[in-house]
């Protein structure tokens, strides 16, 4: 049977053999939930570099740019790390540069598995559905935050394995205890996560509704695939 696993933060992503993996990235605060929403919203490609200087690079060849360090963004970039900046009808079929403090960073360090998908639950289902049709086994790559493990990203790891529990096994202990943390506060999700760190960061600069938004299931039909260095819309 085909395993589930998780990776909880990227630090841990060397004890991990991923060649014969699909990975499924989940940087649920924010930089996979803008990433499924702009392919919902009919932006043509995003490039996601680890650095604001490869970021600035690519804007100065002409690409859109979006960079956020620290949950701010970075001075001088025509984007920020919120949902609702993309969804704006003039970046239909739009190719952009994003650089974030952990989401891209773990993109870029999944490049030698069999595919990279970018996951958050916007997209749940949508992920899931894909995945029930292949033959590899998954790895969830939680960027976390510069780091550290984080409590939102790991309770998306859970939810994946519990859509898939019927097709994954889950063997190790990671995967087991993404699984359980879903289970027990599935319910609401926002009141699970009140006192978590990266909820305390959002919070102190008043965006609460990206919170509220990048906690709900299965609005978007989407599951962005990376294609060389840039990720797109995979057709499904």
């Amino acid at each position: 049977m085909k395993h589930i696993d998780v990776c909880l933060t990227p630090e841990l992503l060397d004890l991990h053999d991923v060649d014969n993996t699909i990975v499924v990235v989940a940087d649920v605060f924010r930089a996979t939930s803008c990433m499924v929403t702009a392919f919902a919203y009919g932006v043509g490609s995003i490039i996601p570099v680890a650095t604001v200087e490869e970021c600035r690079d690519l804007q100065q060849r002409g690409y859109l740019a979006a960079a956020e360090r620290n949950a701010r963004t970075v001075e001088g970039f025509d984007l920020d790390n919120s949902p609702f900046s993309y969804m704006d009808e003039r970046l239909e079929g739009a190719d952009i540069a994003m650089t974030t403090t952990n989401g891209t960073l773990a993109i870029t360090k999944s490049r030698t598995a069999v595919k990279v998908l970018v996951g958050s639950f916007l997209n749940l289902d949508a992920v899931a559905n894909y995945l029930r049709g292949q033959s590899y086994d998954v790895l969830v790559l939680c960027a976390g935050w510069k780091g550290r493990v984080n409590l939102e990203d790991t309770l998306f790891a859970g939810a994946l394995a519990d859509r898939l529990k019927d097709d994954y096994s889950m063997m190790e202990d990671s995967v087991l205890m993404a699984h359980r943390l879903y289970v027990d506060g599935k319910d609401n999700l926002i009141s699970y996560l009140a006192n978590a760190s990266h909820i305390r960061r959002l919070q102190r600069l008043g965006i609460q509704k990206d919170i509220a938004y990048c906690l709900q299931h299965d609005l978007y039909d989407v599951v962005p695939v990376l294609r060389g260095n840039a990720l797109v819309k995979m057709e499904i």
